[in-house]
């Protein structure tokens, strides 16, 4: 049986080497791969978030640990039988419009999937519309927003907006994040919540589904 502390490990050093011969170890071993998936590779990638988010770590090696994580995933998850893994929620995350910056972006939708949401990742430069639209296709918990640019900020505001307009608003907690974003804009604009960093992404979401 291989060791799912190991696995944690070798995700918490960013080791993608040793993550994809764990991983091709355990499934040799015929171990439960939502068990090496949850705590083995999440169990680590959970750890690598609470080092960024005390600032223990820094975002190159979180991406790293993310790229170890995601290696050993790939060969679990086709193994999975549907519902073994289970989901905090449904993520749609998306930088606004006009606006192109997406590595935080991308550094909140890893430390979502390792937080156990399933994340639906619309990219960068996204309409209102597509927001809402992807929301509803697949059945979204949360609609959270990123801007980097103090000039796209109130592109957030328009998708609340929207929401209100469709009737929508109750259905999607939104949640908004970015350098120039504060608590207070978040709050002006009417959105659920307001998360600094990417760590703390990931206990809001939860907070929010939770209460």
């Amino acid at each position: 049986m291989v060791s799912l502390e190991k696995i944690a490990q070798a995700v918490i050093e960013g080791d993608v080497a040793t993550v994809k011969v764990l991983a091709q170890e355990a499934i040799d071993a015929k171990m439960d791969p939502a068990d090496v998936i949850n705590n083995g590779l999440i169990a680590g990638m959970n750890v690598v978030g609470q080092r960024f988010k005390y600032g223990e770590m820094f975002v190159p090696e979180v991406l790293m640990c993310a790229k170890a994580m995601h290696a050993g995933m790939e060969p679990l998850k086709p193994l999975l039988v549907d519902g073994q893994v289970d989901t905090s929620g449904k993520v749609v995350l998306g930088t606004v419009k006009g606006d192109l910056h997406d590595i935080g972006k991308n550094l909140v939708g890893m430390l979502m999937e390792a937080g156990g949401f399933e994340v639906v990742n619309l990219g960068v430069d996204i309409e209102a519309e597509d927001f809402i639209s992807a929301a509803k296709e697949n059945n979204a918990n949360i609609i959270a927003m990123s801007a980097l640019l103090t000039t796209t900020m109130l592109e957030m505001k328009d998708v609340i907006e929207m929401l209100e307009e469709e009737g929508l608003r109750d259905n999607y907690k939104v949640i908004v994040g970015g350098a120039p974003v504060s608590q207070d804009f978040a709050e002006e604009i009417g959105a659920d919540g307001f998360a600094p960093d990417a760590a703390s992404a990931v206990d809001l979401c939860r907070s929010l589904l939770a209460g």
